[in-house]
């Protein structure tokens, strides 16, 4: 007997001190040794946009005082690893396009998708069907047809897809493409009607999980491998546009007893499933109901949301995605749809708007977010085409009548996040000591360091930049936002 805990204790201590030089290893990845600091920064009331404004080394760093504003990087202390930042390739986005002359065409691809010419973009999202942002409502196949037999994309052929081609090239020939039904057909649902909410019919339940599957080989036939789909996209919002309402057990009970073996069946069980979609109010709850069924949980990649719970007036919630991550930490976490809702196209250059952007970005991250997906890429000078006046507005627009391409800060401020961390980066501890900026990290495979700091203040400030035991002192302005690669 003594022998035995004699061995169990040796293999304890053994596998104690594997774990320990494991870690050790670990902590050892990122250095600031011989590093230099690379600062790009965006700022309201100047010229800078993505610009190269400064190029810092690192010294000995001592206590830092109260009196001082810091950020702190700990390499050591590393979490969730990054898959991308991206936008939708919508309808509406893609007819827009298609009005480009060839040479804005290729500004335009080039701008979102090109590392070096743009941001380096690296995801995308479609719709299944119409949505919204189309030019009017449409289907795959014809009305009242359960078998799906006249299913067909053609609709697609013209505008998205072949955008969605140009897309997936100009980024190196892969683009994380996912995609999220708005509705279903009319004949499937409560209210008879692709438009405003009313529920999937329980006789359509298996040709509607059928759809998907239609889908995702249909779209993987055209050369656009489809990584995963949504549910369903808001599914608690009666909206004016394409919708359709699932409770938490709805959604749970047709995951776990439609979709998720159907796909499976069809030979898709490698697509991801995304439960939620919608906003972070309500989205622990959701969490809870379909991630305690383990037959409805072993189908589910993780959790979409969106950041419109602000319509009531109320703070962004981002806490709630801490509160999923923390509870669920074996599920990933996407924002999967934002945008400036309203649109003014006088409110083009509207700075509020890009922090709003940075905003959301750092804190989704710093709860455990693995992916972030705005909504358009492109829309017109009028925030459209939207078939139920719901304009609003993307990081470009396109003007169809002088056939510019309109920046907004929007767009530079994504920039400092999709151009600089790049896909299977490493999140690390950051925090700042004053609530003046905001900050993340991510440590990429080639071993560089990107820290963003938002400074959301009127003043520009001077802070210490410390990374584990090495510090710089760097200066922000007033309501700008600064990408450090070390």
């Amino acid at each position: 007997m003594k022998k035995n805990r004699f061995i169990i204790t040796c293999l304890c201590f053994s596998i104690a001190v594997f774990s320990q030089q494991k870690n050790k290893k670990q902590t050892q990845e990122f250095t600031t040794n011989n590093k230099k600091i690379t600062v790009y920064t965006t700022a309201d009331n100047t010229k800078l946009r993505l610009t190269p404004t400064d190029n810092l080394t690192f010294t000995t760093s001592v206590q830092p005082v109260e009196t001082e504003i810091s950020v702190f990087v700990e390499p050591a202390k590393q979490f969730q690893n990054f898959m991308g930042i991206g936008g939708a390739i919508t309808d509406s986005s893609a007819e827009i396009f298609a009005q480009l002359s060839k040479e804005k065409q290729t500004e335009f691809l080039n701008a979102y998708y090109d590392t070096q010419k743009g941001i380096g973009y690296s995801l995308l999202r479609t719709t299944i069907q119409s949505s919204d942002f189309s030019s009017g409502s449409y289907s795959y196949i014809e009305e009242g047809d359960k078998d799906l037999k006249t299913f067909s994309i053609d609709h697609d052929r013209k505008y998205r897809i072949p955008l969605i081609k140009e897309a997936i090239k100009t980024a190196g020939g892969k683009l994380l493409t996912y995609a999220a039904p708005w509705s279903p057909n009319a004949f499937m649902k409560s209210n008879k009607n692709v438009l405003k909410g009313g529920k999937l019919l329980p006789e359509y339940f298996q040709p509607w999980a059928n759809f998907y599957a239609k889908f995702i080989k249909a779209y993987n036939k055209e050369g656009i491998p489809i990584w995963g789909t949504s549910v369903q996209n808001e599914p608690m919002a009666t909206q004016t546009w394409e919708s359709c309402l699932y409770t938490a057990d709805e959604e749970r009970d047709f995951l776990k007893n439609h979709l998720g073996p159907t796909l499976k069946k069809e030979g898709l069980g490698d697509v991801k499933i995304i439960a939620w979609d919608h906003n972070r109010d309500l989205m622990v709850q959701r969490a809870n109901v379909i991630y305690s069924d383990p037959e409805a949980s072993k189908y589910v990649w993780g959790m979409g949301f969106h950041w419109y719970e602000t319509w009531t007036g109320a703070q962004p919630m981002f806490d709630n995605v801490a509160r999923v991550n923390e509870a669920y930490p074996d599920k990933k976490l996407m924002f999967t749809e934002g945008c400036v809702e309203k649109f003014d196209a006088a409110r083009y250059q509207f700075w509020p708007n890009a922090e709003r952007y940075g905003t959301n970005m750092i804190n989704d991250f710093n709860n455990g977010t693995v992916a972030w997906t705005d909504w358009n890429i492109l829309l017109d000078q009028n925030g459209g085409p939207n078939h139920v006046g719901n304009f609003c507005f993307a990081p470009i627009h396109a003007d169809t009548t002088t056939g510019e391409l309109i920046y907004t800060p929007s767009y530079y401020y994504i920039g400092h996040f999709s151009k600089f961390i790049r896909p299977n980066a490493v999140r690390v501890s950051t925090s700042v000591s004053r609530s003046y900026l905001l900050s993340t990290s991510f440590l990429n495979t080639d071993g560089k360091m990107t820290t963003v700091v938002m400074n959301h203040t009127d003043n520009e400030i001077a802070y210490n930049l410390i990374v584990a035991n090495e510090k710089t002192i760097v200066k922000i302005p007033g309501h700008a936002i600064q990408t450090l690669v070390y």
